[in-house]
This record gives structure tokens, C-alpha cells and sequence, in this order.
């Protein structure tokens, strides 16, 4: 039976720490619930569920020792952007299909748990996660100002919802504004001298302590309502298989955000008392969690950064203070789910916008544009295509952005032509190193990736122009394959044919110090003794040097 490495030699002078971190972790969780369910467009208690459920599990199969795995912004607002197409407005089939969302993405992350594929979440560049969640910020600005306000909003795309805030600044509630005004406030001062603490459960004790004392309902401010006690019984969504086929764009898209965010949480944080990060099983610990959130009718979740943060501030010991997290919110919704009924929904609103301080970061892109302008690019077309398209196809152009570049990288690999240290055997490239010398009459180059079949003509292009760029012309080239860890049938071919077209003209053409398996394949299509190797174990050093 798998038990965790940590449970294992859990120490019992540990416990005081993972208690105490527990239940600041829910104090930090339950607003955060409440809040995120409003942003997905579900009802406030889908928040609690999700938290409640995914918590439960996720402690005993995941190897970060601080990751929190919660409802969170991104995936929350992509639930509640994407589903109202597919709902066509009814609210229980929206419920239905949030949890079936949740059900799919465990199917996924349960098979790239079997098909080991951690790997696979490195090809989600760093560009398009910066781009996505400032495009998500400003998306949820515009779909939380009217709340804040005191009037109705739309579930447009942002032009849409930006376009509604203007045309009903008349509608404007003082009351409404007052309040969101009041919280947003006290949860920045909160966050500035309060770090990693509770605030928004702070605020939202506050909110609905004004709530009951001044009447703010019959004021005319919108309040949470009452939700219902106990805890749902676990079961299938109604949902048809049809409609299964209609959320596996969503589903995808969720497990790439849920993926990329708690991979890279489990990262930021050390390894301690016997846990390992291993990508692979995150993707166990992600898949059950989901699982256990779409059966108690929840919605997707993902590992949190501000929630594991906060744990980590709380000095957890282990995962263990996520399970009394998980306990702790289930006694809420057990005895105290009337308390926050009188809740103020522009309070809630206010949460929320404090949550986008941490996905708008203009650093992180001003960043990209100093150092990496096509990154920046990618960044860019990301952040248009969340706010003019939607998130689904946000995330989906960035994605398919980042391979595109990524193609395009592999397709024009680095291509060093080398000089020799004087009085050594060391050839470096000459333009990263001033005292590499050019040997006369000859060329030298080393390949810095694979050969494929995709880059072996950007390859044989550039070498052919750099010799045909040499007055008087070399008559040797050499092509040095030390970095080189895989050559293809294709590449190997073409590279052969090229040494034939340069012997034609008079050029002796060497391709040398290639790794064992990129010599066997040489040796296994009969093409050494073409590509001059009579040798295997000749050297650039050794032609030059004239030792052989």
C-alpha cells in the first residue's frame, strides 16, 4: 500500500505546528471559497465543497510538503466565463456541469499520471502563464466592479462588460460602493502589515457584523442568502455523455492551469521531513482531488500559490495541516452556514479584486519585454486573446504560440563555428571567446541540439553559406558532435549526401566526437566512412594537430 515517505516518520512534536497551520489555512480558505464559487457563477457553497472535498485527499498523495490544493482565481473564472454557453442558463445544469468539469479533468490527470507525462507541463511557457493571468485579472475586474457598485453586470467578453460599467455609472449604489470601498481598504492595509494572515476573514466578519447591525438588505445591498447545512452526499452529476464531449476543450484547458500552478508551487518550496516533489505524482494527487470535488458537487480545483503561501507562513510541518484545513471547513458548513447569510456581496466583490494583485504583476511582462522580446509577444497575444476571446481560447492561443516558437526553435538550432586555444587541445566558439583562434584553410563548426529531420536543412544551409562566405576556400570542414545527443535515419542521410556534394568540391569533410549512440546509428546505415571516420575515436585536435 502507498504511504507517504513524511507519514511514515511523522514525528508527534510536529502536530502543534500542522494544527495550528490548519486552521489558519481555513480561515484563509473559507472567504476564499465563497468568494471564487461567486466568480465561477456558482452557488457559494461549491466554493466550501470543493475546499472541503479536494482537501481530504489531496494530503496523502501529494509530494510538496506546503501546497494547498483549493479553488482558485484562474480556473474559477474560466468555470464561470466558459460554462454559460453550454448551460443556456440554467442554473442547476451549470452546477452539473462545473462538477462534471472536475470529473474530467481527474480523468486527465489520472492518465498522465499512468503515462508518467510530467515532462509534459514544461511545454506551458512562463510567457503564456504571465499573459494568461493578467488577461484574467483584468477579465475579472470587469466582471466584478458591477457587484462592487451595486448593479447588474453581464457575462460577456471584456469590451462587453467594460462597456456596461460605463453605461450604468448611473446606477451606481452609494451603499453598494460605500462598503466595497470600505472593505477593499481594510483588506490592503490588512495584506501590507498583516502578511500571509487571514485578513479576508477578518473582513468578512466585519461585513456581515454591518450587515446585521445597520439592515444593509433593506438598504437595498445584495447579500450572500442562506445556503444549506450539511454536507451533500457524494454522486454522479446529471450530466449526458453528449455534453461530456462539450467540456473536454474546458476540462483540457483546466488541467493545464491546475498542472502548470501546482507544479510550480511544489517547486518554490523546499523538500523537508522526507517528501520528494515528484511532477508525476501531482498529477495522482491532482487527479483524486478533482475526483473527490466533482462527486461533492464542486468544481475544479488546483493547487493554490496565495493559500500554500499562507501555509508555509504558518509554519506547517507536513501536508497533514491541509487535512485539518479540510476538517475544519467541514464543521463549518455542518453548524455555521446560517452565519453567513447577511453576508454583503460587495464585501465578497472586494475579496476577489484583492486576489488580482497576485495574477496583474506589470513587472513579470515589463520583464519579458527587456529581456525576451518574443516571449513578450507571446505574452502580448496571450493577454488580447483572453480579453477579446474569451479564457478558453486565451489559453489555447498562447499554447499554441509556445509550440509554434518552440518548433521554430528546434527548427534553427545553434549553430557554433569553433577556434583553438592557443597551445591546447580547447576549440571554443569564437564569438563568445576572443582568444579562439581560426585554424587557416579549415572550418569548424559544432551543432548545439539534435539532428532532426526538420533542422538538418536550417543546418546544412547555414554551414554551406559560411563556407561559400570563406576566401579562399576551406579544404577541410569539420563538424565536431560532442553536443549532439541524437541524430535521426533522415539526418544522417542528408548529412552524408552534403559530405559528398563539399568532397565534389574539392573540401574533405570530418564529422567527429559523436556520442555512442549517435556513432552506432552512423555505423548501423553504413555512413561513416562517408562522413570521414574511418576512426572513431579521431578528434578535431587530432586533424589539426596533424597526430592522425
Amino acid at each position: 500500500m502507498f504511504v507517504p515517505s513524511w507519514l511514515k516518520s511523522y514525528q508527534p512534536e510536529w502536530f502543534k505546528n500542522d494544527l495550528i497551520a490548519g486552521v489558519t489555512l481555513a480561515a484563509f480558505l473559507i472567504p476564499a471559497g465563497l468568494a471564487y464559487a461567486s466568480m465561477a457563477n456558482l452557488p457559494p457553497e461549491a466554493g466550501l465543497y470543493s475546499c472541503f472535498a479536494a482537501g481530504l485527499f489531496f494530503w496523502f498523495f501529494s509530494t510538496s510538503a506546503n501546497t494547498v490544493i483549493a479553488v482558485t482565481s484562474a480556473i474559477s473564472l474560466l468555470i464561470g466565463a466558459s460554462l454559460g454557453t453550454i448551460a443556456g442558463g440554467d442554473i442547476s445544469k451549470f452546477a452539473a456541469l462545473a462538477s462534471a468539469t472536475a470529473l474530467l479533468v481527474s480523468a486527465m490527470a489520472l492518465i498522465a499520471w499512468y503515462m508518467r507525462a510530467g515532462v509534459v507541463i514544461n511545454f506551458i511557457s512562463e510567457s503564456v502563464m504571465v499573459g494568461f493571468k493578467i488577461g484574467i485579472g483584468l477579465f475579472l475586474i470587469s466582471t466584478q466592479l458591477p457587484k462592487l457598485l451595486g448593479f447588474h453586470g453581464t457575462h460577456g467578453y471584456f469590451i462587453e462588460n467594460v462597456s456596461n460599467i460605463i453605461h450604468h455609472l448611473n446606477d451606481i449604489h452609494p451603499a453598494s460602493l460605500a462598503l466595497g470601498v470600505a472593505a477593499l481598504v481594510l483588506l490592503v492595509l490588512g495584506n501590507t502589515f498583516l502578511k500571509n494572515r487571514p485578513v479576508s476573514l477578518i473582513v468578512l466578519v466585519l461585513g456581515i457584523g454591518a450587515s446585521m447591525f445597520f439592515g444593509l438588505e433593506a438598504l437595498g445591498v445584495k447579500v450572500l442568502g442562506t445556503l444549506p447545512a450539511g454536507i451533500p452526499t457524494p454522486s454522479l452529476p446529471h450530466v449526458g455523455w453528449e455534453q461530456f464531449n462539450d467540456l473536454l476543450p474546458l476540462a483540457f484547458a483546466a488541467f493545464l492551469l491546475a498542472s502548470v500552478e501546482t507544479a510550480a508551487i511544489g517547486r518554490m518550496f523546499p523538500s523537508k521531513n522526507g517528501s520528494r516533489f515528484d511532477p508525476n505524482k501531482e498529477f495522482l494527487a491532482i487527479g483524486v482531488s478533482n475526483a473527490a470535488a466533482g462527486l461533492m458537487h464542486g468544481f475544479p480545483v488546483s493547487g493554490g500559490t496565495s493559500q500554500s503561501l499562507v501555509n508555509a507562513d504558518a509554519k506547517a510541518q507536513t501536508l497533514l495541516s491541509g487535512l485539518i484545513a479540510s476538517i475544519v471547513i467541514a464543521t463549518v458548513i455542518l453548524f455555521f452556514t446560517p452565519w453567513l447569510a447577511p453576508l454583503p456581496q460587495p464585501v465578497l466583490a472586494a475579496i476577489i479584486l484583492m486576489a488580482v494583485t497576485s495574477l496583474i504583476k506589470p513587472s513579470a511582462i515589463l520583464h519579458l519585454y527587456r529581456v525576451e522580446r518574443e516571449e513578450f509577444i507571446v505574452a502580448l497575444f496571450v493577454i488580447i486573446g483572453v480579453l477579446a476571446s474569451g479564457l478558453l481560447r486565451g489559453i489555447f492561443i498562447g499554447v499554441m504560440i509556445s509550440l509554434v516558437l518552440l518548433l521554430k526553435r528546434a527548427s534553427t538550432p545553434n549553430i557554433s563555428q569553433l577556434g583553438r586555444i592557443a597551445n591546447t587541445d580547447t576549440f571554443l566558439d569564437i564569438t563568445q571567446h576572443e582568444d579562439a583562434q581560426t585554424i587557416p584553410d579549415t572550418l569548424i563548426f559544432r551543432i548545439n541540439s539534435s539532428l532532426l529531420y526538420f533542422n538538418i536543412d536550417y543546418v546544412r544551409d547555414t554551414i554551406s553559406e559560411l563556407i561559400n562566405k570563406q576566401q579562399p576556400q576551406p579544404s577541410k570542414v569539420l563538424l565536431q558532435l560532442s553536443s549532439t545527443p541524437y541524430i535521426d535515419h533522415q539526418s544522417a542521410l542528408a548529412l552524408a549526401e552534403f559530405a559528398d556534394t563539399l568532397k565534389e568540391k574539392g573540401i574533405q569533410f570530418y564529422a567527429l566526437e559523436a556520442h555512442n549512440s549517435v556513432r552506432e546509428k552512423l555505423n548501423t546505415l553504413g555512413l561513416s566512412h562517408r562522413l570521414g571516420r574511418d576512426d572513431p575515436n579521431l578528434t578535431v585536435a587530432d586533424i589539426i594537430l596533424k597526430r592522425k
